[in-house]
């Protein structure tokens, strides 16, 4: 116990002493938002990806998928790494910061309002990413507090609070320099930490070879099976149609939400764009893929105690049933690595959610002539009332709302990416899209999203987003053909930073053959 608490006291100083340093670097709307758009390549490659992986991946999507597909949950790490971080900031990275940094736009609902001309669509936006960041933001406390009270036998609510009073208090401090600086060192923790916990589980079970031949001998219920011999150390596993649909949310979702994309404000320059690409894709292939391929070996460790009574496993409990098995100084660092995950992407949450509601709802809205000090104090408010609002949802759940971890987070994900995603992808590349397609997308993801909630007319919560993702891809440039488009004049101030000459050496680019 003595470890363990050495561990904590030691990260819970460092994070604080960080929000402390931070401080300087929040004297502004714009510094407390985007760190004066001067984050460098390791900053905000790291806080791409610790805000990506949390306890709502190590504890349970690994848990609930590698138990479900073996070792082909693999795949998930795999695509998220290279659709998720790789492609994402090819794709996505350099336009963004372009675009924003042209149109003054601070947030996502900000760069729907003033890319689409169109104040309506700026509220609308904050109001959908304000609601459905609370329950992602309550799966991370979930996620976070089950593997508290196996380290150290706290009650579930005492852990929820103890880490809601802790981010609170260095966000507010230091805004996202503090974020970033913070995602930097729990970023490092998270690295060496999951090749320590995936070397000392497998060497418990006789080493690799020897866990997966027993996983391949796993005697199993033939339906999840499917009447395959050794499906869970098959390259797709027993399901790969829903493996494709977790690649799918948890890859390409990141694509559409706002607390992801925001990373791409705030970076730099163009080699911070390079260079980032590279590390965030490292990083999210030793984090992500670590952490599903621990996963696969899940029903090595099935005992009673992730089982209910009526006999149904309790997916959010494997992880930390796996990890109970390690000695106290491995237990520390696991405590230490997943605490650093959640805190990362609860920092970068509950700082998206404030300053969406503050600038995109209530100021020039709600409150006229808001001073830089105001929207300051609004925003340190609202995320004090974000993260109360986010805790009461992990302490009393609605019975409407799935339990698990995975699904919790699936709801989030499928809502937010559902509405944001194609109209952010498609804003940034083509001038022909309309209003009108941006409120269809809205209403697409929100609209299949929340009514699959009460009505499961799609089996899981997670293939649910997925599809409203893929619709909204769909759904965008079909109303954007049949629509009124925007004023050309218009379309064209907005594309116009894209074709403003650069000088570059030519280490960098070829010049063009003279004729």
């Amino acid at each position: 116990m003595f470890i363990k608490l050495f561990f904590l006291i030691i990260f819970f100083a460092v994070m604080v002493g960080v929000g402390l340093y931070a401080r300087k670097h929040a004297t502004n709307v714009n510094d407390f938002v985007l760190g004066g758009r001067s984050v460098g390549p390791w900053l905000t490659a790291f806080a791409y990806g610790t805000s990506y992986f949390s306890a709502v991946v190590f504890v349970g999507y690994a848990g609930q998928f590698g138990y479900k597909y073996g070792l082909a949950s693999t795949w998930i790490g795999i695509g998220n790494a290279l659709i998720g971080s790789l492609l994402a900031w090819v794709v996505l990275g350099r336009r963004t910061r372009i675009m924003t940094n042209h149109l003054s736009a601070a947030t996502m609902p900000d760069y729907f309002g003033k890319r689409y001309n169109s104040n309506a669509l700026r509220i609308a936006a904050s109001a959908i990413a304000f609601v459905f960041l609370i329950p992602y933001t309550a799966s991370v406390y979930n996620g976070l507090s089950r593997l508290f009270g196996m380290a150290f036998d706290i009650p579930y609510e005492v852990c929820v609070i103890v880490m809601a009073v802790l981010t609170c208090v260095y966000v507010i401090l230091g805004g996202y320099m503090a974020t970033a600086i913070n995602d930097f060192i729990q970023g490092i923790i998270m690295l060496g930490g999951i090749v320590a916990v995936i070397a000392a589980v497998l060497n418990g079970r006789g080493g690799f070879m020897a866990a997966v031949r027993a996983l391949s001998e796993f005697e199993s219920d033939a339906a999840v099976t499917m009447g395959q011999q050794g499906a869970f150390t098959s390259f797709f596993g027993p399901d790969p149609l829903n493996l494709l649909g977790v690649v799918i949310l948890t890859s390409l979702g990141t694509w559409g939400l706002p607390q992801m994309v925001h990373k791409f404000y705030a970076i730099k320059d163009e080699k911070s764009i390079q260079s980032g690409t590279i590390i965030s894709t490292f990083f999210a292939v030793i984090v992500s893929g670590g952490c599903y391929f621990l996963g696969g070996f899940g029903r090595l460790f099935d005992t009673a105690a992730i089982h209910k009574a009526d006999g149904s496993v309790i997916f959010d409990a494997i992880i930390p049933s796996m990890l109970s098995t390690l000695p106290d100084l491995l237990v520390g660092i696991v405590i230490v690595l997943v605490l650093s995950a959640s805190m990362s992407t609860l920092s970068s949450l509950v700082l998206t959610s404030s300053s969406t509601l503050t600038l995109d709802f209530l100021k020039d809205n709600i409150i006229k002539k808001m001073t830089e000090k105001k929207q300051l104090l609004c925003m340190r408010i609202l995320l004090v009332f974000f993260i109360l609002c986010s805790v009461v949802l992990a302490l009393f759940p609605p019975k409407s709302v799935a339990q698990f971890i995975a699904q919790l987070m699936g709801i989030s994900w499928g809502a937010l990416a559902g509405a944001f995603l194609a109209p952010f992808l498609y804003g940034l590349y083509w001038k022909g899209v309309t209003r009108a397609a941006v409120w269809a997308s809205f209403a697409c993801g929100i609209g299949v999203t929340v009514s699959n909630l009460f009505l499961s007319y799609i089996a899981s919560p997670i293939n649910a987003g997925a599809i409203a993702m893929v619709l909204g891809l769909v759904v965008v440039p079909v109303v954007s053909w049949l629509t009124p488009k925007m004023e050309e004049k218009e379309v064209n101030r907005i594309f116009e930073c894209l074709e403003e000459q650069v000088v570059v050496d030519k280490k960098i680019a070829l010049p063009k053959e003279k004729k």
